[in-house]
């Protein structure tokens, strides 16, 4: 967190003087310190961010491809006269234990397009989909196999 303070207040000057580095080093050591005595942050909390950072960016480049597959799909349909969406709504349990997990997949769902997250409880989900082929192995998708990962 504090090296993330130091790299925005260097951003923020626009130059790097030994006089802004000293500064910037106290500033950014005071704020930390502020952080964790009254926001509650602790070096813990920053020791599991570094530990899944891997496993954060493999996720956002799955939901990045799936996003333009789907967006690719999506507009097949919408261009083709021939093509008619089948819209459904389709229910299923995720097996996710933690609700920051389920409300991840639930965000990833809605950001596909095609798919939009109706409902959500637990790991209990409602999701429509514009066309059946965009719900299939939805209760087994990449989204929920690398969250399951996630600690």
């Amino acid at each position: 967190m504090s090296i993330l303070f130091f790299c925005i207040w260097i951003v923020l000057n626009g130059r790097v003087t030994v006089e802004i580095i000293c500064f910037g080093l106290i500033i950014s050591a005071a704020l930390f310190g502020f952080a964790v005595r009254f926001l509650g942050w602790s070096p813990d909390r920053e020791r599991l961010l570094f530990q899944i950072a891997p496993l954060l960016a493999l996720y956002l480049c799955n939901l990045l491809r799936e996003t333009v597959i789907a967006a690719w799909n999506v507009l097949l349909v919408a261009l083709n006269p021939k093509s008619h969406p089948e819209p459904l709504l389709i229910e299923f349990h995720s097996g996710l234990t933690r609700n920051y997990q389920n409300v991840l997949l639930a965000n990833s769902i809605t950001l596909t397009p095609g798919t939009i997250t109706v409902f959500q409880d637990h790991d209990y989900f409602v999701v429509h989909a514009l066309r059946r082929e965009y719900a299939d192995g939805l209760e087994n998708s990449s989204f929920i196999r690398l969250l399951k990962k996630f600690p």
